[in-house]
């Protein structure tokens, strides 16, 4: 596959003109069903948005041209599916390959819904369950409601790491940063690692160890952040580049999310539907993670007393390091996602916390994009958050695991916390614009 896929980059690279068709087309094939099992689409869209990245394509771009190729293919797929039907094991490839539909059907069958949301991060699943659904006859307005969700997760995913790859290689950065930049990576590719590893093998310490693990990186962060100024500028600079207006109120909104007393009152609120649905172990675990994350993002912040970007036309005046939103949202959404994850296989609970990293990311993301935070700013609080919600869990089924939750109780948390979230983002946006001017 190299030789050929040098010579696709090469061609776009001296025709990039032709480089936002490749996008939308290679995220299309991605998700199209067979097609995406058969073509290294991953591959492809890591090196197309590499391309975009080196200037062909802003951000913005990038991702919405990769989110509708995405949702083409899942609409292509569904109508296949619910065109053919079962007659579609004979076509070409499938016939051959009863496996490839098999697995997708038995997932979609088990977990419905929830098997868009998340198959759509499982590389072999993600071409063939739209597939499915139509194939099972899912109502197309659900389909298309839960496919723009999963894609808008997915496209920022599996684009932004090779379109700030790209930015990264074409800008002027500082001495050292890329040496500093493979330390921050490396530490997070590790704990990823260990992490996954020991949750399949379901080690009885599994979360301990994630705990420790985050603990370490969190104690290198503090005390190393003044040895890392060289990353944090690099990609201060990179991101500061490619401001637009757009994704001002797009990071505007999302930074409205994190805001501390928004946060406050959507941890308050979890706790108590959990009180009143009488699910104590989970509202213990709950309320720990998230009232200990804020004490000690507190608490630290005070102790290092860092000093804040000066980005803002008007500064803030309080301390960085770790940063508030990305503690604060670490912790909430990951405790979602664990809560979510009981009495399921490990590689489903593993996919609830991919999901629940992808909002908290994008909160703490936009704290680096509005230039409130340095970025090891934002990687401590997430750390933070982590070494808690993990230390906590580990503590809560000491004894016994933590049960799944019933329906009942999801049919109240869901849409509570959907409704502060769409609340807290958009009632406050104007006010918020003013304030994170640049």
């Amino acid at each position: 596959m190299g030789p050929w896929l040098d010579s696709v980059t090469v061609w776009l690279t001296a025709n990039p003109q032709w480089l936002a068709a490749a996008v939308f087309i290679v995220a299309c094939v991605e998700c199209l069903a067979i097609a995406g099992l058969i073509v290294p689409g991953t591959v492809l869209l890591f090196a197309v948005a590499v391309l975009a990245g080196s200037g062909a394509l802003s951000l913005g771009e990038t991702l919405l041209l990769g989110f509708l190729g995405g949702m083409l293919g899942d609409v292509v797929s569904y109508f296949l599916g619910r065109h053919f039907h079962q007659n579609i094991r004979r076509l070409p490839g499938l016939r051959h390959h009863p496996e490839w539909i098999g697995s997708a059907e038995a997932y979609f069958q088990r977990y419905g819904i929830a098997s868009l949301l998340v198959g759509r991060f499982i590389g072999p699943l993600r071409p063939m369950l739209p597939m499915v659904a139509g194939m099972f006859d899912m109502p197309f307005p659900r389909f298309f409601a839960v496919s723009l969700l999963a894609g808008a997760g997915w496209a920022v995913a599996y684009l932004l790491p090779g379109w700030a790859t790209g930015a990264a290689i074409r800008l002027p950065l500082p001495e050292g940063f890329w040496p500093q930049a493979g330390l921050v990576v490396g530490s997070i590719a590790v704990l990823i690692g260990l992490s996954i590893n020991s949750s399949l093998r379901s080690h009885r310490r599994a979360t301990l160890l994630i705990s420790g693990l985050s603990l370490v990186i969190l104690g290198g962060l503090f005390i190393g952040y003044s040895h890392l100024t060289a990353f944090d500028q690099g990609l201060m600079t990179l991101v500061q580049e490619h401001r637009s207006p757009l994704l001002d109120e797009l990071a505007v909104m999302f930074t409205q999310l994190g805001e501390f007393k928004h946060m406050l009152v959507i941890s308050a609120a979890l706790t108590i539907l959990l009180l009143v649905t009488r699910q104590w172990r989970h509202m213990v675990f709950a309320g720990a993670t998230l009232l200990i994350t804020a004490l000690a993002n507190t608490g630290t912040k005070h102790l290092l007393a860092r000093v804040r970007p000066e980005v803002l036309s008007d500064p803030l005046t309080s301390y960085s390091m770790p940063s508030g939103h990305a503690s604060g949202s670490f912790a909430l959404f990951l405790t979602l996602a664990v809560l979510a994850g009981r009495g399921q296989p490990q590689r489903m609970r593993l996919t609830w916390l991919l999901l629940g990293c992808l909002p908290a990311l994008t909160i703490a993301l936009s704290r680096v994009y509005l230039g409130a935070h340095w970025p090891t700013d934002v990687l401590a609080g997430a750390m933070l958050a982590a070494c808690v919600c993990a230390a906590s869990l580990w503590l809560s089924q000491r004894q016994t695991p933590l049960k799944a939750m019933p329906a009942k109780a999801w049919w109240l948390v869901v849409p509570t916390m959907v409704a502060l979230f769409g609340f807290f983002a958009l009632w406050h946006l104007p006010h918020a614009m003013a304030r994170y001017a640049y």
